[in-house]
């Protein structure tokens, strides 16, 4: 049993044991372990499992259950913004004295403060208004007794604090759950390695090898990829250029500005191609913004035979590899591409080459796909938009297919909420992008994002009403965990409850109710013309769970089979 399936359990039935009888968990994948755990827990018949899509809501459940039977009631929420979601019912909870405990998972130690995706500082969120709150700790491998007890003694210790029975103030009590990789039961950790690994297995930043800080324009790599992540539009856009500049190829990601005609279409599926790397790996990768999309991209920032410079625009860099050689302030390169040492023009061509040839065959593949695909969907509402347009991105799965399968555009501005990658608030967020942009303005976004914020859609009179039009893929819930490793087949069994989470909803209809004009597409002939028509505007495409994580696998191969 690996470490984080054994600290859920443990958890969970400590919990039962304690006087648990009703469980509240929202989808989420750093929290999956202990989500599996709960939806057991239910099959045995200890307690009562309810699944909610939205964190608020979910927290206000658990807070009505716990006020109306006197016992305490955890809400199980993943990392980021969706711990934040929880804060009002914990507010609520310390006044009214009413025992809820928030279980936040979250990521480990150490991918805090590095950039990485969905992290924040959990620890202590909810601040005075807890009655006690735990940084629980990672859990290890070959510590099974003492963390046994150590676990057990925690949730107890929770238990007595929430319920007021020594103090007899009750109150609300937050657990803090940081998890490492695996976090599915079926998967047994094994010796450290990857991104944790460092260079030459000892780390980079022992003594004496900390990333040299630097301001002056890098030395020459003429083998240099650059990775631009999501950030500062003007930044990209400039490293973009003097990449084109120097001959080095750029794979970014939609939202960081450095998303032009130039970059590597699909560079996160041409990096995941097996062995292809090994005949085109950079000597140096230039990170620019924040990469968080892409596990390819992160496994290449994590190659100890790969240097890595961070190039910074604050007082914070992104490092969650803790590969980072050189933290710069460097400027763009100005160097021509003709000069033999800072280009390789031979590998470069290379590179473009082979996404030429992988986009040509992902095209023919979701060409040859019946019906409108959610993958399709994302290349295609990239390729429709007018230049000048706004694109506005949900985090989740359009993101990412965007990143994957859309060609590049320059003339069109891509924002998304990355910082945090939380899905929350993206119609709003949408909203007001398009009123400050006046022109049009598109956002792609999944069911339950839609979902999460659907109060945004209200608009009050008087207010000024937005040219945006909302496209939703709708595969009826949580679709991107059908893609990864909750989607499994060893936990097909728990999947639609706690992961899938079906909704049921017409998604037109609640438009429509809110004021909004609505159709659906189902056809890739009928796209075209509903992206015409001006906002405020919602267009729903139902698409499946498994048949586009099933897409997605056939992608990967279709990548491989055209640098094969």
């Amino acid at each position: 049993m690996n470490p984080s399936t054994a600290l859920a359990r443990v958890l969970v039935d400590e919990l039962v044991r304690g006087g648990v009888r009703d469980a509240v968990v929202c989808p989420g994948s750093r929290s999956a372990p202990v989500a599996l755990a709960l939806a057991a827990a239910e099959r045995d018949g200890r307690l009562r499992l309810h699944v909610r899509i939205d964190e608020r809501t979910a927290s206000f459940l658990a807070l009505g259950l716990a006020r109306a039977s006197g016992r305490p009631v955890p809400v199980l929420t993943t990392s980021g913004t969706a711990t934040a979601h929880l804060h009002a019912a914990v507010l609520e909870a310390d006044v009214s004295g009413v025992p809820l405990l928030a279980l936040t998972a979250d990521r480990p130690p150490e991918l805090r403060s590095t950039g990485a995706n969905q992290t924040i500082e959990q620890p202590g969120l909810y601040g005075a208004a807890v009655r006690w709150a735990a940084d629980v700790g990672v859990p290890e491998a070959g510590r099974e007794a003492a963390q046994n007890r150590y676990w057990r003694s925690v949730v107890s210790r929770a238990l007595l604090a929430a319920t007021g029975v020594l103090s007899g103030d009750p109150g609300p009590v937050q657990l803090d759950l940081p998890l490492r990789d695996p976090l599915l039961p079926e998967e047994e950790p094994g010796p450290l390695g990857g991104p944790w690994a460092g260079r030459d297995g000892g780390g980079p930043w022992t003594a004496g090898s900390a990333p040299a800080p630097a301001a002056g324009p890098l030395p020459d790599a003429p083998r240099t990829l650059v990775v631009a992540g999501d950030g500062p539009t003007a930044a990209g856009r400039a490293w973009a250029a003097g990449a084109a500049a120097a001959g080095w190829p750029v794979v970014a990601e939609p939202s960081g500005g450095a998303w032009t005609g130039d970059a590597v279409r699909g560079g996160a599926l041409l990096l995941g191609v097996p062995g292809w790397l090994d005949g085109h790996r950079p000597e140096r990768v230039v990170v620019v913004g924040r990469p968080t999309l892409s596990r390819p991209v992160s496994a290449l920032l994590a190659d100890p035979r790969v240097r890595v410079a961070t190039v910074v625009t604050g007082s914070r860099w992104p490092d969650p590899a803790r590969s980072s050689g050189l933290v710069t302030r460097a400027a763009p390169p100005v160097t021509s591409a003709s000069d033999p040492a800072a280009s390789d023009p031979a590998w470069r061509t290379a590179w473009q080459d082979a996404a030429g040839r992988v986009g040509a065959e992902v095209d023919a593949l979701l060409d040859a796909a019946p019906g409108l695909t959610a993958a399709r969907l994302a290349r295609d509402v990239a390729a429709a938009l007018p230049p000048g347009a706004q694109l506005v991105l949900g985090s989740s799965t359009p993101v990412r297919d965007v990143d994957r399968l859309a060609v590049p555009r320059g003339d069109v501005a891509v924002l998304a909420n990355r910082g945090v990658a939380g899905i929350d608030g993206t119609v709003s967020t949408a909203i007001g992008a398009a009123l400050a942009c006046g022109g049009r303005t598109v956002a792609l976004m999944g069911d339950l994002t839609f979902l999460h914020d659907l109060q945004g859609l209200l608009t009050g009179e008087g207010e000024t009403r937005p040219d945006l039009t909302v496209v939703v893929p709708d595969n009826d819930g949580g679709g991107i965990f059908a893609q990864l490793e909750p989607g499994r087949p060893a936990h097909e069994r728990d999947y639609r409850r706690v992961f899938g989470t079906p909704h049921g909803r017409d998604l037109v209809a609640v438009a429509r109710a809110l004021g909004w004009a609505a159709s659906a597409v189902t056809d890739p002939a009928e796209l075209p013309a509903a992206l015409a028509e001006r906002g405020p505007r919602v267009v729903v495409v139902r698409t499946d769970q498994r048949a586009e994580a099933g897409l997605a696998v056939a992608l990967r191969d279709a990548a491989t089979r055209a640098l094969g």
